[in-house]
Parts: C-alpha cells; structure tokens; sequence
C-alpha cells in the first residue's frame, strides 16, 4: 500500500499503523523497486541504514527486497543516524537511504535518499519515485501475501560497520584537544543520539550527562522534535540541576541539534550558525555561507562583518546542499537546526555541529551565554505550527494585510520585510510545511515588543478569521 501523499519535497514520510496506514511493507518493497530502477542500480552497490523507530527492521528488510529483486546490491549499516548514513554514503562514493520519519511521532516511518558521496535528490526525483512506485504498488508484484523475489548470498547484501569511522572523522573535523574541561547534558529523546554520541563524544575532556540515550521508538520520554519548547524543558532542568556547561537536544535520527546554554536558555539555531559561521570564516576567509529563508538577518550581518558571501536557499535539505555545491560553500545553517559541512560531504550533521560549539567554548573561558550573545541581535518567535484548510489562502490574506508597509517576497513562502520607525527592521515568514500538513510561522525584530505584536496579529489573521493589523502607521 502506497499513498501519493507520503512523498513529500526531500523524502518520504507517512503512518505506518492505522486503519489504514498511509504505506506499508509491500509498499516498501515497490519504493526499493522503484529506487533501484531510477538511480540505474541494476548490478550496483547501495547503502542503506535504519532508525530506531518499532517498524525499522520491517519497513527496511522490505525495502532491501524490493532492492534485491531489482538487480541491486546492498551494503546494510543497521542501526544509523542519519548523518551516519551520509558518512557512509559520502566515504564509500555509493548511493544511500536512511530509514527514519526524523522527529514524527512513532507511528510514522519514512525515507531519506541520497546520490553516490552524500549529494542530495531533486523534488524532480521524488515525483518519478512516487509515479514508479505507486505503478509497482497497484501492479501487486510485491503485495505482502505473495512471494517476494530475494537474494540474500553474501555477493549481493553485506553487513558493514560504519559507526566508529563516522565518529572519528567528525571528530577530525574540530580542534578538540586541550579542551578545558566541561559538563554536558545530552537529550537523545531514545532516539538515534543515544546510539552515536558515546562514539563521537568519549575521548573529549567531557563529562556526558544522558538524557532518554535507550534507544525506544515508541518515544516513551518526550517526542523527538526539539522545534516543540516542551520537548527541551528535561535539558533545561537538567542543566540548571547539575551546574552543566551546556545541553545538546538532539531530534529522533540525529541529524539536528538543539542547544542549550548554562542558565537553561535555549539559544537560537540562528545564532548557532552565525557562531560556526564566524568560525568557518576565520579559518577559510572570503568563504560562502548558505542559509535558508528563515534563518535570522543575524547571520547576514555576521557574514558581511567577516568578509564571507551569502546565499539564501529555500527550506529543505536538498535545496541546501544543491546550493553548497553550486557555491562551494564552507558551512551552511538553517533554522530548524540542521547544520551543513563543506568537509562532511555538503551534508548535515547535528553531531559535528555539537562538536563545533564544544570545541568553541571548551577554547574559551566565557560561558556559552556570553560566547553567542553577539550573534543574538533579533528577538524570534521561535516556529509556530497552524493548521488551516487553505495554506495559500491563508498566505495571501495575510500578504495583503501588510501590503500598505512590508515588501514581499513569494519565493519561498511568503516572506515579509518592514522598518518599526525608530524600533528597528522586522521580518515575517510564513510558509507550508514540507513534511506535515501545516503552516509555520517565524516572526524576528529588533524590538521584543514589535515582535511580539506581529506574532500576534499573524496568528489572528491565520487562525481566528481576525480583522487586518492597524493600517494607521502601527509598527506591527
């Protein structure tokens, strides 16, 4: 079973329980098919890995089959984080597919794919997959009660081990010696973390304290998406408890990171990527830096103030990398925690962005608070999530709203741009989800107030049918 909506514009994702589930294992098997046939994989190596989530070991032994039947061979890594999964794709030169639905909740399984050295798939690619695979699908060659064509003999599917590698050529990547020593609190949310961060994280001057590290894809803690303030509130706590340096939240496959300073406050992944980018700068002056269209205007000011060149990319992983290497940029960050390296194969990686700040602060005598408080220069909303009937509709009435005072721009989304007199600029985004059926908001100004009545008034606009903001000059 095969449901059109679960390929999504960077991968795919959908329920797998339910009356009915959006796909299923012959519905895994049709998209291991499909893969194979598009990427021209007859007679040639893949590699594949798995979350954690209770569906795994199904969803990805039906998809390896599919993969079989089809003439391709596979390089089986099991249990991976995402990032993992790049490394693996990115040092053997094949290409890869991670089993994960990141950080949905644990009814959901999904698929991340990747070309030959980690380089991302086009939306174009997505929708043939989709097309081939719902055609094999209702075909019913792979239904669930018929024979499956498979073979498993050791010339065409191999185990391989790829954890202790990926963690030290993460670790090749940073300064991480002579470290002063420091405490660290790390949520894994039982989720791939809790499967990567000892390997990454032992042979630093750290002292790990685990949070949720058992890997449990029923999510028992908390779910694993640190975009959700609740989610954070255990890091939090355990850092104000144990006098901790920082804390490391990490989503369900690892591949974002959430940071956390020594008061317990969260700190903007905006600030994060300034911070690395500053950093990227110094040690590859004149670099470029990617990021997306709603990371925070901090992170342009920081690149212009350290001589590098900017470029903004749309939402989305993919989007991301293909501009990495268009530009041969050094270092790439989005809102939503996803950090990309040049020297990690374009791709992202939650884990060496975490090493990033470690190896800054453990470099420096301050406290993180003060370590990234010039890359703070924005009061944020932080992503707020809406569901409505109508997204466009939605965007429009709301675009035309603040027409008389904020330029637009409908790249990607609908992002809106003003001057509060004598309080600053400000700036609005408002886009569909990728991934979920949803409407998220991020809302940034100069001005705490300014943004706060901004957020405000979108989220009327958006939710409640409310009438439009003050015409008469109000910054909002």
């Amino acid at each position: 079973m095969l449901e059109r909506e679960i390929f999504k514009a960077n991968d795919v994702r959908g329920t797998v329980t339910g009356e009915p589930p959006q796909w299923d294992e012959a519905g895994a098997r049709a998209i291991g098919a499909a893969f194979v046939e598009l990427v021209g994989l007859n007679g040639q190596r893949f590699v594949l890995g798995r979350d954690m989530r209770t569906s795994g070991v199904a969803m990805a032994t039906a998809f390896i089959q599919g993969a079989l039947a089809r003439g391709a061979s596979v390089l089986d890594t099991g249990l991976a984080s995402t990032d993992q999964l790049w490394f693996a794709s990115g040092s053997m030169d094949v290409p890869g597919v991670q089993l994960t639905a990141s950080h949905n909740p644990a009814d959901y399984n999904g698929i991340k794919f990747c070309r030959s050295g980690a380089r991302p798939v086009t939306a174009d690619f997505l929708v043939q997959l989709a097309d081939r695979a719902i055609e094999i699908d209702a075909s019913g060659e792979f239904a669930a009660a018929g024979p499956v064509p498979e073979d498993w003999s050791p010339e065409r599917y191999r185990r391989v081990e790829t954890l202790d590698a990926y963690a030290e050529h993460l670790r090749s990547l940073v300064d991480w010696q002579d470290l002063r020593p420091l405490r660290v609190v790390v949520d894994a949310g039982n989720g791939m973390a809790g499967h990567t961060v000892a390997a990454a994280l032992d042979p630093l001057n750290v002292e790990v304290i685990g949070l949720f590290l058992d890997l449990d894809g029923s999510f028992p803690n908390h779910q694993p998406n640190p975009l959700e303030p609740e989610n954070l509130v255990d890091a939090q706590q355990a850092v104000r408890d144990h006098g901790a340096d920082l804390a490391l939240v990490f989503d369900g496959d690892a591949d974002r990171c959430f940071i956390i300073d020594e008061r317990g406050e969260v700190v903007n992944p905006s600030a994060i990527t300034a911070l690395i980018a500053a950093a990227e700068l110094a040690r590859e002056p004149g670099g470029t830096i990617v990021v997306n269209s709603v990371t925070s205007q901090t992170v342009a000011e920081v690149v212009a103030e350290h001589g590098g060149e900017l470029v903004v990319s749309p939402v989305g992983h993919t989007y991301v990398k293909a501009l990495m290497a268009e530009h041969d940029a050094v270092f790439g960050g989005e809102h939503s925690a996803h950090y990309y390296f040049r020297d990690f194969w374009r791709a992202d990686t939650g884990m060496l962005a975490a090493l990033h700040v470690l190896t800054l602060l453990g470099h420096d005598e301050r406290p993180l608070s003060q370590l990234v408080a010039d890359y703070e220069r924005y009061c944020s909303s932080g992503e707020i999530n809406s569901v409505v009937a109508d997204v466009t509709a939605s965007m429009q009435k709301v675009a035309a709203a603040f027409a008389p005072r904020a330029e637009a721009d409908w790249s990607d989304g609908l992002l809106l741009a003003g001057e509060a007199e004598g309080r600053g600029p400000w700036r609005i985004s408002l886009r569909p989800s990728n991934t979920e059926p949803l409407l998220r908001l991020n809302v940034e100004a100069r001005d705490p107030e300014v943004m706060e009545a901004l957020r405000d008034d979108v989220l009327d606009l958006v939710r409640n049918n409310g009438d439009d903001p003050d015409p008469n000059g109000d910054p909002r």
